[in-house]
């Protein structure tokens, strides 16, 4: 019986020419474990956003138990039974595990005060039939990553959700949280819960799933029965569906192949360079990174790629300063900086464009124009005091405004007016006119429309030229074959390939299936 039927459902964000999801028809089966595989920008999240009514899709219906529904917010779907565990779990930190379980459907005392004693007890109760070992009365803020899943999980069962979504579940749990996972989904499973399981990773589809779904570009290309599943198939249709055009690929990386072959010729120094580098984090047997050695030349791009979960957020973090190596050595021009802070790699030489716009590469508080100047506030010293600094700045100002044709940047209004897209040029903008000899980017096209990540790409493209070293980390394989010169691919905290980039169509499926742990490569 089908408990859940998406059929002919599309969706296209403004400013974005390629759908979303693209007429995809998609059904789920009471107690079975649904796996929705596909890379990053597949479709897989805006999909499940469809279903549990986060989006609005523009065409396409959704039955429910045979019955065609309408679902226009998660309240509507928390009616019909949907609820979705979400990659960036939705709790309040200063309450306790307890009172995010329960809230929204608090029990009471004479109707109007929350009634403790049964709040826990009703906690207690699910936990314990789950085996967790979360406590009701601890803060979420003092639990582990692991633990805040498990409430997630809690709170969509208080809420009787016969419809469980979880997106990337295992990207930030250890080996045994993840484990512990998969058989309490296992257990709901047969209890007749029905589960959606978005995820990157092939083993874990092996794993678990009772039936696979591949999403590529919006599309949905192919649906697998438990015991059709071969790892290296998906693998393959989920790097180059189901006919990659070869001129498409070849035009990518033509220029790139190019400018590699004369970077060989000119390298004159290496300015940034990883020497076995490891880093772990207490209580977990597996390093975030484990022995990492790479070193990144005046004048080239290094593209470092994977699945989410597998590294990439931990390298930038170490490049950023916000976490040290527990062993080995991080080099920039052959001078150690291993236990750097952001503000000394600053003055080192590092530009920086993060992943996370809003809480690192932003003050949302202040204006657009001291956003932009942030960096460079020691060349505009003295402004209060001096009309021509004051001047300066607002010229340096507009002009970074007007080239990266940032769009409602009004310089005394605040950076939180500005759209995420826009927000982001500013960013991008901001350090691109900033690097001194080696830059970052983690994501640089996220979040972008088609007209605005080219532009970004062009830039990016500039730079080696100007002499910097240009680390690029992106999920996003298009994005790193188009850019990069050379290409690290992790799996589990560990280099799984290293490659060359060039006109070489095979590199694609060995850095897809490198990606997916299934080969170690060159």
């Amino acid at each position: 019986m089908n408990i859940i039927e998406l059929r002919s459902i599309s969706k296209t964000y403004p400013g974005k020419e390629k759908k979303a999801n693209n007429n995809i028809n998609l059904s789920l089966k009471k107690g079975e474990i649904l796996c929705i595989a596909g890379e990053n920008g597949a479709g897989k999240t805006t999909l499940m956003k469809i279903l549990c009514g986060l989006e609005k899709p523009d065409s396409g219906d959704i039955y429910v138990n045979g019955e065609k529904k309408e679902i226009l917010s998660p309240l509507a779907a928390k009616k019909l039974g949907i609820g979705m565990v979400h990659q960036h779990f939705m709790l309040f930190p200063e309450y306790t595990a307890a009172e995010n379980i329960v809230m929204g459907m608090e029990p009471r005392k004479c109707k109007l005060f929350l009634d403790s004693k049964k709040t826990n007890e009703a906690s207690q109760k699910i936990i314990n039939y789950n085996s967790f070992n979360i406590k009701p009365a601890q803060k979420v803020k003092d639990l582990s990553v692991g633990e805040m899943q498990q409430v997630e999980i809690c709170r969509i069962l208080f809420s009787n959700a016969q419809i469980i979504i979880m997106d990337e579940p295992t990207s930030i749990l250890t080996e045994k949280e993840a484990s512990s996972l998969f058989k309490t989904l296992k257990k709901l499973a047969s209890e007749g819960k029905s589960i959606i399981l978005i995820t990157h990773k092939l083993h874990e589809i092996k794993m678990i799933c009772d039936r696979a779904a591949v999403l590529r570009r919006g599309e949905l290309l192919k649906i697998y029965e438990k015991g059709q599943i071969d790892e290296y198939e998906i693998a393959r249709l989920m790097t180059f569906g189901t006919g990659e055009d070869r001129e498409y690929l070849l035009k990518s990386v033509d220029e790139n192949v190019k400018r590699s072959f004369a970077i060989k010729k000119t390298l004159k120094e290496s300015v940034i360079a990883f020497k076995n580098v490891t880093v772990k984090r207490h209580g977990q047997k597996r390093p975030l990174l484990d022995n990492v050695s790479f070193n990144v030349n005046t004048g080239e791009i290094l593209g470092i790629t994977g699945s989410g979960g597998n590294g990439l957020g931990v390298i930038e973090a170490v490049l950023g300063g916000f976490l040290h190596p527990s062993e080995g050595k991080i080099l920039h021009k052959e001078k150690e900086i291993s236990n750097y802070n952001i503000r000394a790699l600053r003055n080192q030489g590092l530009a920086y464009v993060p992943c996370d716009r809003i809480r690192i590469g932003s003050a949302r508080d202040a204006t657009i124009e001291e956003n932009l100047i942030i960096n460079r506030r020691d060349n505009f010293a003295g402004s209060i005091f001096s009309k021509k600094k004051l001047k300066e700045k607002e010229e340096f100002s507009k002009n970074i405004i007007k080239n990266y044709n940032i769009e409602g940047a009004f310089l005394k209004e605040k950076a939180s007016t500005l759209s995420g897209g826009n927000l982001q040029k500013l960013i991008l903008a901001r350090e691109i006119s900033f690097f001194k000899n080696y830059i970052v980017f983690s994501e640089p096209s996220w979040g972008l429309d088609i007209a605005s990540s080219n532009f970004i790409a062009e830039e990016i493209k500039k730079l080696p030229e100007k002499g910097a070293a240009v680390i690029l980390i992106s999920t996003d394989l298009d994005e790193i074959l188009k850019l990069a010169d050379r290409i690290i691919v992790m799996y589990r905290g560990r280099i799984a390939g290293d490659f060359i980039n060039n006109s070489d169509l095979s590199i694609k499926e060995k850095i897809g299936n490198c990606m997916q742990g299934l080969i170690e490569g060159k």
